[in-house]
């Protein structure tokens, strides 16, 4: 029985060694040796390809063809090739048809056929099995994923005292399965793209029927459809190639870890777009004040909420014009500071070398290069060499006569603010933007840092993300949204969509807001 076997590899090896196939041709053939030569010659040199064969007596021949890694060969073994293995040694004298071993291969989750070879080959990358029948024309695809995957966690971007505690991982069905979970109505409608000529990059836009606008959601459709890139190995790939104005230091889009964000903008009326092989979803449209706005700000009660945001408010604008404000009235205006503190200010300026607006300017950049260097360290050790690096060298920097001790304060209170912000993409604007207005402070004083503020302000009600105006609903002004911009007011209180949802809806009826008589009358 052995010596048969290997008589028939023998044989089979010298035939696919004499078949010469055109490569050009992609429509299967009949003859399975001539469909495996087929795939063997554009899988040259994939180390990581398996090819299994099956043989009957009367000469059907079955190939399977996977990647290995990418598959469950647990579940190969179990749910194919022990149910072929079966038929095909009860049928021995029987000539098995593409039908049989589909009903054969009916636990397995999804089957369906294909009739060339480069759809065969791009199942076969996509996790997917390929079983190449003799006598048949068409090959089965058999889905059997098993890849590595991580786990649900928390997201280590946006930690919150208060809310779920699940992040998306890098698999996108289990990334849509989370929003599911969430938003249970078959009006959550989610569209799947496929995008890069080399990666094939599965993309997902999800959004809710009846809510989401649809000038927006066709926006969002045909600027997807016409990216035209080799690879998407990120959703940042897909956010610089739709985004309004790229050369802006303000993020128009919106990404996130959190499902249940995901969840409140869906609900809003906003669009999200999923991206394989990475735990970050894009939402559209963006707005400035979502951009300040943290998922913890809806889980507490709304009087801590919005006392959290005004101070957030506060902080961010001490974290763009502090280090210029102090600049500018030390250096041009010194008759605002009081006589006690500009005596303070100027006992500890005494012997320092340099200007205040190269002393900002040096403290800036060794912050931020401390700030970069604690992120691309190993976290046992960033967080310490942060910390000790901007105290050492603050210290050191005082007591050599070289930096003003008032100069270090302002800055660490600069960089304690931009902490704040809940979205680093919006942080990064403000760290960027802190340097052009210390220059203008530096050489205009306060005429620069209003003239830098005027021209960031024209900047912000100029830009637009996906038509929406970026400072929405300030500029233009919608009052009715207000009470969830500066403040967070009672849940009772906010009853409908935001203004550019599709249409003006209740969110829930009116008259909720809870009261001790109310109760009474109902006892």
């Amino acid at each position: 029985m052995q010596s048969g076997k290997r008589v028939r590899l023998r044989r089979r090896t010298k035939l696919l060694e004499s078949v010469s196939y055109s490569v050009e041709v992609d429509e299967f053939q009949t003859d399975v040796l001539k469909n495996e030569a087929a795939f063997r010659a554009e899988l040259a040199h994939c180390s990581d390809i398996c090819f299994r064969s099956l043989h009957t007596d009367c000469g059907t021949a079955i190939v399977l063809i996977y990647v290995d890694g990418l598959i469950d060969i647990k579940l190969l073994d179990q749910v194919v090739l022990q149910p072929l293995a079966t038929d095909v040694n009860a049928h021995s004298s029987v000539k098995l048809s593409k039908a049989s071993i589909q009903r054969q291969l009916a636990t397995v989750s999804q089957v369906h056929a294909v009739s060339t070879v480069s759809g065969a080959l791009k199942e076969l990358f996509r996790s997917k099995v390929v079983v190449l029948i003799d006598g048949e024309n068409q090959a089965l695809i058999a889905d059997l994923q098993g890849f590595e995957k991580r786990a649900v966690e928390e997201p280590s971007a946006e930690l919150t005292v208060r809310g779920p505690r699940d992040g998306f991982t890098e698999t996108l069905r289990v990334n849509t399965s989370l929003i599911r979970r969430r938003i249970r109505t078959p009006r959550l409608k989610m569209e799947s793209f496929t995008l890069g000529e080399l990666s094939d990059t599965d993309i997902v836009i999800s959004y809710i029927d009846g809510i989401a606008p649809s000038a927006i959601l066709d926006e969002v459709r045909t600027r997807i459809r016409r990216i035209k890139i080799d690879g998407i190995l990120e959703s940042s790939y897909i956010e610089e190639m739709i985004e309004d104005s790229p050369f802006t230091p303000f993020p128009l889009i919106q990404n996130t870890e959190r499902p249940d964000a995901v969840c409140s903008s869906l609900l809003e009326g906003k669009i999200a777009i999923f991206v394989d092989t990475t735990p970050f979803v894009l939402i559209v449209p963006m707005t400035f004040w979502s951009g300040l706005q943290a998922s913890e700000d809806y889980y507490e009660r709304f009087i801590y909420a919005s006392f959290i945001r005004i101070l957030r408010l506060l902080l961010v604008n001490v974290a763009l014009f502090l280090p210029s404000l102090y600049v500018a009235v030390t250096t041009f205006h010194p008759q605002l500071i009081p006589t006690n503190l500009l005596i303070s200010i100027a006992a500890a300026r005494e012997g320092v070398p340099f200007p205040a607006v190269i002393e900002a300017l040096i403290m800036e950049t060794m912050f931020e290069g401390l700030r970069e260097a604690g992120v691309r360290l190993p976290k046992p050790i960033g967080s310490a060499v942060s910390i000790v690096g901007a105290l050492v060298i603050g210290q050191a920097a005082v007591q050599a006569g070289i930096i003003s001790a008032p100069m270090v304060i302002v800055v660490a209170a600069t960089g304690i603010a931009s902490f704040a912000i809940p979205r680093y993409n919006l942080g990064t604007a403000y760290r960027i933007l802190r340097f052009p207005l210390l220059i203008l402070a530096g050489v205009l004083g306060l005429y620069g840092i209003c003239f830098g503020a005027l021209l960031i302000l024209i900047h912000l009600v100029n830009l637009r993300s996906f038509g929406v105006p970026y400072m929405t609903p300030v500029s233009p002004q919608l009052f009715g949204e207000w009470r969830d911009v500066f403040i967070r007011s009672p849940r009772w209180n906010m009853t409908r969509s935001p203004m550019f949802s599709s249409r003006m809806r209740r969110r829930m009826p009116a008259g909720q807001q809870p009261s001790p008589e109310q109760e009474n009358r109902r006892h």
